[in-house]
């Protein structure tokens, strides 16, 4: 595997920190090389300078693209961390149903959710369960609006097809969701078309504008901020709050708080789990 020099560490970094925000401090030099090495021999690269210069030079941002899947490749699989999809299941959604119900909206009502940073797509096809679960065949009635980003090609482009290898496919799901909600294949297990059609997918990048999406009743972006400088970390919330809906809820990671970092939400706390409003 090619060795990575402090200097390349440094204009890296800085590459992958203008394209897509996450900071890639000292430590993670073995990452970058576990990551990039494999790119840079398949660009029969010397170093990774010259795999830089590549990336730079190339007009259609291919290489640049594969740098970002590589680096932003994150562990996800279905109801992961289990407590915000219990949150959603027993107050966050039905909340939200029952403002939808009780509104204007309710003669074709319409729900909109937003998974940012959604990877490969379990965290989204989780939620859709959810909702046909909670729903059942009244689910026909609503506008399903889920929506998928990632800024990852590589990852959206799974989500879009929902089709999960063997171990993809055995954590995290109960053995009856997963006989409902998917479809066995001699080599992979596809989504079914049922919970397929409730998501839609695109790439993104969060340090971008993204007000054209319009509002959301509920918007996850977990574990993507902490790869933030706080400078990115308080514009994405404030932008985020622009698109949450009036008492539209927020959840972000187990780990991370908003204490310092936006002062345009409230938080709120239901069976040990927390999740964020927009103040009145």
């Amino acid at each position: 595997m090619l060795k990575l020099s402090g200097n390349e560490l440094s204009v890296i970094s800085k590459f992958v920190r203008d394209l897509s925000g996450i900071v890639l401090d000292t430590s993670k030099s073995y990452l970058v090389e576990s990551r990039l090495g494999p790119l840079a021999e398949e660009y029969n690269c010397k170093n990774y300078s010259e795999l830089y210069f590549k990336a730079r030079q190339d007009p259609s941002k291919r290489i640049a693209n594969r740098i970002v899947d590589a680096i932003t490749t994150n562990e996800t699989f279905f109801f992961r961390d289990n407590s915000p999809f219990e949150l959603l299941r027993h107050k966050v959604i039905p909340d939200t149903i029952d403002r939808i119900m009780d509104s204007p909206r309710a003669s074709f009502p319409t729900m909109k959710i937003w998974s940012a940073a959604c990877s490969t797509g379990q965290e989204v096809y989780s939620v859709a369960i959810i909702l046909k679960e909670l729903l059942g065949d009244d689910i026909k009635r609503w506008r399903i609006q889920l929506v998928g980003t990632d800024i990852s090609d590589a990852a959206i482009a799974q989500a879009s097809y929902g089709r999960y290898n063997k171990t993809e496919i055995s954590r995290g799901l109960r053995p009856d969701q997963l006989k409902k909600y998917f479809e066995e294949h001699e080599n992979y297990t596809k989504v079914s078309d049922e919970i397929r059609y409730l998501a839609n997918f695109r790439r993104l990048n969060l340090l971008e504008p993204f007000g054209f999406m319009g509002k959301f009743d509920i918007i996850l972006c977990r574990n993507v901020a902490i790869y933030f400088d706080m400078e990115d970390r308080k514009s994405l919330f404030d932008r985020l709050a622009d698109q949450l809906n009036p008492r539209g809820a927020l959840l972000i990671g187990a780990t991370e708080s908003l204490f310092g970092v936006s002062d345009r939400y409230e938080r709120k706390s239901y069976m040990n789990s927390v999740f964020y409003e927009l103040k009145d």
